[in-house]
């Protein structure tokens, strides 16, 4: 039988969500607790894979298996073999045709800066800090060149392994919360650092060093070696996936954050 279930983590101790050897990463984190739930070995695929230090409020995955547990069994299972940093908050049977990454219509990310001379104590593995004045006016403008089909080379890893480069941009916002600044970006699906490598460019806009224009001419030039550095990996957080009604999944809504 196939389940699908929402996983939370924190990624800032963990080497992304793949599985590596003599590494610590979500997918072995949480593959190793829910074999112990069905006493079986449980292989699990993910709807995006994250990075080192990248943080999930609702990575969705699916797994088959012929253990016949309940949903609430496998949540509370799992969660009671998982380390502090990972958290299963749901369980669903799903249909065969389910697939966590394929089935994804879209997924939303955000992005997130603390902006203030000092650096936070209490921010330093869940938001990116930049000491400089952000405008986020100018970042915004910049935000409207990236929606739409195209074509993102300029904005993906060297290492992308992706064999299309054209992903589709369905909204892109900054907004201020105080000392917070967000980027919130919502695709059909993402590029290897996409998100980060936008980050970083909108950063620089922000602190006058380059126009809103900038990006549009980077999307057109195509070439990742002209846009700016990386965001750091701790400020990006993959906040919510959408999929098709008929498979009956929770929308987890992240409003309860305080940001």
């Amino acid at each position: 039988m196939r389940f699908a279930l929402g996983v939370e983590y924190d990624g800032s101790e963990f080497s992304g969500w793949e599985t590596q050897p003599a590494r610590r990463t979500v997918q072995s984190s949480l593959e190793s607790a829910l074999s112990s739930v069905a006493d079986s070995p449980v292989a699990t695929i993910c709807a995006g894979r994250t990075d080192a230090g990248v943080h999930a409020l609702a990575q969705v995955v699916h797994f088959d298996s012929g253990a016949e547990r309940a949903p609430h069994e496998w949540v509370l299972g799992a969660n009671s073999n998982l380390p502090d940093d990972v958290c299963v908050r749901w369980a669903l049977p799903v249909g065969d045709e389910f697939h966590a990454r394929y089935s994804a219509t879209r997924r939303y990310y955000r992005y997130l800066i603390y902006n203030r001379r000092e650096r936070s104590a209490l921010l330093r593995c869940r938001a990116a800090w930049e000491r400089g004045p952000l405008d986020v006016a100018p970042m915004q403008e910049a935000c409207e060149h990236l929606i739409g089909e195209q074509d993102f080379t300029s904005f993906r890893a060297a290492g992308c392994q992706a064999k299309n480069p054209v992903r589709t941009v369905v909204s892109a916002r900054v907004t201020r919360r105080e000392d917070l600044v967000l980027i919130d970006i919502a695709a059909n699906a993402f590029l290897q650092h996409m998100v980060r490598n936008l980050a970083g460019t909108l950063m620089e806009i922000g602190k006058g060093k380059r126009d809103p224009a900038w990006v549009r001419d980077l999307l057109a030039a195509r070439d990742r070696t002209l846009a700016a550095a990386t965001a750091p990996p701790q400020g990006l957080y993959l906040w919510r996936i959408d999929y098709p009604p008929e498979h009956g999944l929770p929308t987890v809504s992240p409003e309860w954050l305080l940001w």
